[in-house]
This record gives C-alpha cells, sequence and structure tokens, in this order.
C-alpha cells in the first residue's frame, strides 16, 4: 500500500490495530477528517447568520425569492447537522463493538452534559443578551444520546430499522398532533406539557417567549439510530468498507430522486416548477430540515457518505486542519460562536451601529431595525477569518486531549 512508506508517527496513517478515542472507540481518520470538514462548512451557515444582509431577511432556500449563490451557500450547510447527528451513532457503535462497560452511564451523563451547555454556554453565544433557550444541534444530539442509552443495547440492524421507521413515520405522528411536520412553527406557542413536549419532540417552534426548540430530537433520534446502524460496515478494512458504503451512498440519493419526483411522501413541502430551470432546480432541492424529512436525510447522508469515501484519500496540511477540528468537535463549535459573534460586535462598534444591534441576536429585530448586513463576499471573507483562527485553538486542545488524559477533557 503506498501509506507503508510514510513514517510511523504520521497520524495520518491508519496504524494497525486502530487507535481508540478517548471514550474507548474505535478510531478512524477519515471520520474525524469528516467531522472536521462540516465543522468548517457549519462556520459559514453561522458566519451568514451573524453577517449577511440578508440573513433575516428572506429565506435562502425559497426559490422564488432567492439566487443561486445563496441558494448553495445554505444548502451545503445541510450536511452539517445530519452528519454531526450521524457521526455520533457510529461513535456509539464503536464504543458498544469495544466492550464499553459503563456504555448506558456515559451516555445519559454525556447526553444531560450537552443539553446544560445547549441552555448556558451555547445560547448565551448566539444571544448576547437576556437568558434565552436556543435549542439546536447539541440539544438533539444530547437527547438523542439519552435515549440511546437504552437502544444501543439492541443489535445494529434493529436499530437501523428502528431509526428508518422513525423517519418514516414521525411526520404522521406530528400530523396528528395537530402540527405539520415542516418548518420551525410560527404560530401560537404551546403552554400545556403535552403541546411543549410535542415542541420538544417532534415540530420544532417557540416554547413560551424566551425557548426557541429549533431541532425536534424525535426525527434527529431516526439519524443517530442510522449511524449506530451502520457502525459494523466503518470497522470492516478499508477494501470492504468502501464495497459496502459506495453503494449504500448511491442508493440513498436515488432514493432522495425518486422520492422527490413522486413529490408525495418524504418531504412536505413540495417542489414546483419556477420561471426558470435554474428555480426549478432549486425548489426540487429544497427539502425540509427543521425537523429532518427523509428527503433530507437520503440527500445529506448519501453525500456525507461520497464525503468520507474521499476523505479516506486525503492527505497534508488541509488534512491535518481537519483531523484538528474533528478531534475538538464540542471546543471549537463553542469557540466558533465567540469568536463570530465577538466580531460582529466589533464590527458594530466600528462601523458606528448602536450597541444593542449585536445584544439579543435571536430575540430581537434589532438587527433589521437597524440595517444591519454584508453581501455575501464580506460573509465568506469573515467565515475564512474565523477559521483561520479556529485552527491554532483546535491544533491546540487536540495535542492536549492526545497527550493527557484529565477527566474534564473528556467533556469537551
Amino acid at each position: 500500500m503506498a501509506t507503508a512508506t510514510l513514517p510511523n508517527d504520521d497520524v495520518l496513517v491508519e496504524p494497525t490495530p486502530k487507535g481508540l478515542t478517548r471514550a474507548g472507540a474505535h478510531r478512524l481518520d477519515a471520520i474525524d477528517m469528516l467531522r472536521g470538514l462540516v465543522i468548517a462548512i457549519m462556520v459559514l451557515d453561522h458566519t451568514r447568520d451573524f453577517f449577511h444582509f440578508y440573513a433575516l431577511r428572506l429565506d435562502p432556500t425559497d426559490p422564488a425569492k432567492t439566487w443561486p449563490l445563496l441558494f448553495a451557500t445554505r444548502w451545503v450547510t445541510h450536511l452539517c447537522a445530519a452528519t454531526f447527528v450521524f457521526l455520533a451513532g457510529v461513535s456509539i457503535y464503536f464504543q458498544k463493538a469495544n466492550g464499553k462497560t459503563d456504555l448506558t452511564s456515559f451516555l445519559l451523563k454525556r447526553g444531560f452534559w450537552l443539553i446544560f451547555l445547549e441552555m448556558t454556554v451555547i445560547s448565551f453565544g448566539f444571544n448576547f443578551g437576556e437568558p434565552f433557550l436556543f435549542l439546536q444541534v447539541i440539544w438533539a444530539i444530547g437527547a438523542s444520546m439519552v435515549c440511546m442509552s437504552l437502544i444501543s443495547k439492541l443489535p445494529a440492524r434493529w436499530v437501523l430499522g428502528l431509526g428508518l421507521a422513525i423517519l418514516l413515520l414521525y411526520p404522521l405522528a406530528a400530523t396528528a398532533g395537530g402540527v405539520g411536520a415542516n418548518r420551525v412553527s410560527a404560530g401560537v406557542a404551546p403552554t400545556d406539557v403535552l403541546a411543549i413536549f410535542r415542541t420538544l419532540a417532534l415540530s420544532p417552534g417557540m416554547i413560551g417567549t424566551h425557548v426557541l426548540a429549533f431541532y425536534a430530537f424525535v426525527p434527529w433520534l431516526s439519524v443517530m439510530c442510522l449511524g449506530f446502524g451502520l457502525g459494523p460496515i466503518y470497522r470492516l478494512d478499508r477494501a470492504e468498507r468502501t464495497k459496502r458504503l459506495l453503494p449504500i451512498a448511491i442508493g440513498l440519493l436515488l432514493a432522495f430522486v425518486l422520492l422527490r419526483l413522486l413529490d408525495s411522501f418524504g418531504d412536505p413541502a413540495p417542489w414546483s416548477y419556477q420561471a426558470t430551470p435554474v428555480r426549478t432546480f432549486m425548489s426540487f432541492m429544497n427539502v425540509s430540515k427543521y425537523p429532518p424529512s427523509a428527503d433530507y436525510a437520503f440527500a445529506t447522508l448519501g453525500v456525507s457518505l461520497l464525503l468520507f469515501l474521499m476523505l479516506e484519500k486525503l492527505r497534508g496540511p488541509f488534512a491535518r486542519v481537519l483531523l484538528a477540528f474533528g478531534r475538538t468537535p464540542l471546543f471549537t463549535y463553542i469557540c466558533h460562536i465567540y469568536i463570530l459573534h465577538s466580531l460582529m460586535l466589533v464590527a458594530v462598534l466600528a462601523l458606528g451601529f448602536p450597541f444593542g444591534t449585536a445584544t439579543d441576536t435571536v430575540l430581537s429585530s434589532k438587527v433589521l431595525d437597524n440595517n444591519w448586513g454584508f453581501g455575501l463576499p464580506v460573509v465568506y471573507a469573515v467565515w475564512l477569518l474565523v477559521l483561520v483562527l479556529l485552527v491554532p485553538l483546535s491544533m491546540w486542545f487536540s495535542a492536549l486531549k492526545a497527550r493527557r488524559r484529565d477527566w474534564w477533557l473528556s467533556y469537551l
């Protein structure tokens, strides 16, 4: 093999047997690199949220109002949440297969810790203002991990079937509850316990005036189950792994196209012919993420599997950066939020905007009232700046985790 000529201490060479993660899971560099890649893409999405003029003025995936570059900028970030949650499921399977004896308690503690961070450090980082709960992907992963503390006891193929069943059937439960399984609900915020649970579990929306549950956790749990169910394939040698994953990836993409063409099941937002072929294509690709539809899951996971297969061959400085991001996902995630929001605050003050433009950014309309925002070239420039700032931080923390085994490091 070509890799046999590389230095033995090169972290990009897969040793045999493969190393383990801090949690005792099988380690695969391509998984870390894929996780790192989607972190970098996710930073672009949040940069757009903080700096783009149209971030709060239009839906970037609305084929009637958006334009190709904005649509592509938003659509590519659809990969992030699906990949994060899916790889979390793969990691849980690796831990189980490696014989982790305290997996149930680990998933419970890890899940509740992520929920706590989402409700405190992360929510404040996004808002920089009055107490506000912004329940996003970290909340969904945490809640799904709590559920996986029991589900992970089942055989992988059973969990795979459970994931598919939830993904295909949860819209029926959401619709039966009186809320369509579509994008974030904009109606009256629920007040009774059952309605609140439905919002947290099935149909994202506001709870009261200070809780925005963007990620209903049950459909995301289905994605985590899919990752767990396919986990055995990732433990095969590279040739066999590729032989199994490539047809799965192609099959997922074909399933997306078929369901989208049928346009009667798979996504609550039907596509339609638009004024131009480009806008028609954007309508076809405009799948629902809040909560994730079957079309969304099939499209994004199909692409993610192909990216994984491509990253298995990646070497060099870019690979090292992706490894640093992917091996410190929570740390890098939290850092990027505070770096981005701090840059927004500095820009607001430097350009003479009212200070409040950069505070209570989720709750208030100050961003709109003060005409804050820039074009996509500025968004991309700020994105690259944030990535440059993140690289030394992530590499430092990755090296720290590699040489030390302090218990608290496993929580970051």
